[in-house]
């Protein structure tokens, strides 16, 4: 029999050990205590003084202890459990220690507050020694979505993300549609970012399509935007008396001037959103519209885009609708519903369709 007053003690003892981010861990309670040939052994729930006030609601509403963006504490590595469980079906503690580079009593008390939040999500397999996901499965993370999976292996493919900064462990061979080269330099690009954030202008020597020659002209940056092929500068244009888009690669020349920048405030396109009401094309069958409703995720027949104005053109050009009717309806799948709504803010080639 084990002495009372030892049980007590132990019952009542605290230990505090370094956490992760300063914070600290304290024994919480016993939940058992078993002697065998002398020896005690404890099965210890462990309580991080810091995460007091963890509710268990999905987190991502409001940052706290289960705040993503906490770097490398302890909610980031919640959310990698939680993303292997999900998209690989099981972890362990060698996946945590590996990934982060932390010890093994950290991974099992990193993999016991998952637990405590979503008791349901995992079980242990002694034979594989592996937490296997259950088929109760409800992501702790609202982020951890097929989106996030799918763009995690995409930058994995284009090389983007490396292996190692990325919470993919296997994957499936990924094919991906070769894009020729088009990055800015990287002195124009650091010239950009430093006008934008100081709202400054520049003075660029920049080779239009619409020009047979490069032409001076002074920017002031405020934005910078992407069209799914290549980046683009937002700006204020001395010469044009308006805000533009340029393309990052056509800087020739980028240096600074004393003409005031731009915050962007009165760039009315950028700000303002224009919806954009896709529908299945009517000359498809209805087995057709029913196939397209399914891969844009349409509910009642459409589904709604908000776009910026400023990015109108290179929306509608992706979505091929920026003239309708050129193409086989079985080609063009989809249709803007409401162009004539909209029409005052699209394109000049694309208001008539």
């Amino acid at each position: 029999m084990l002495e009372p007053k030892l049980l007590r003690n132990l019952r009542v003892a605290t230990w505090r050990l370094a956490g992760g981010g300063g914070s600290a861990l304290r024994l919480k309670r016993i939940e058992s205590v078993r002697v065998e040939n002398i020896r005690v052994q404890f099965v210890y729930v462990w309580h991080n003084a810091a995460m007091d006030n963890t509710q268990h609601t999905p987190p991502g509403a409001a940052s706290g202890p289960l705040d993503p963006a906490g770097h490398w504490g302890q909610g980031r590595r919640l959310e990698f459990i939680d993303f292997r469980l999900r998209w690989e079906g099981r972890l362990n503690r060698s996946d945590l220690m590996s990934f982060f580079s932390i010890s093994t009593p950290k991974a099992s008390m990193d993999i016991g507050r998952y637990l405590e939040l979503a008791p349901r999500n995992a079980v242990y397999d002694r034979s594989s020694r592996t937490y296997v996901a259950t088929e109760e499965f409800q992501p702790l993370f609202p982020a951890n979505n097929p989106e996030r999976y799918l763009a995690e292996l995409l930058s994995r493919a284009a090389g983007t993300t490396p292996k190692e900064l990325s919470f993919v462990g296997w994957s499936p061979d990924i094919g991906v549609m070769p894009r020729p080269s088009r990055i800015a330099r990287p002195d124009v690009l650091l010239q950009m970012l430093e006008a934008i954030r100081g709202r400054k202008a520049l003075r660029v020597l920049y080779q239009s399509m619409w020009t047979p020659h490069p032409e001076e002209r002074v920017l002031a940056p405020h934005a910078l935007a992407h069209d799914g092929m290549r980046w683009h500068v937002r700006a204020y244009c001395s010469l044009r008396k308006k805000f533009l888009d340029f393309q990052m690669g056509r800087f020739l020349e980028v240096s600074p001037s004393d003409v005031p920048g731009s915050d962007g405030s009165q760039d009315e396109a950028w700000h303002r959103l224009v919806p954009l009401v896709l529908a299945p094309h009517p000359a498809l069958s209805p087995e057709q519209q029913h196939a397209i409703a399914l891969d844009y995720g349409m509910v009642d027949g459409s589904t709604t885009l908000q776009c910026r104005q400023s990015m109108l053109f290179y929306t509608l050009r992706t979505l091929r609708l920026l003239k309708e009717g050129v193409e086989p309806p079985q080609d063009q799948q989809i249709t803007l519903r409401n162009r004539a709504d909209i029409a005052d803010f699209l394109p000049n080639d694309a208001a008539k369709g």
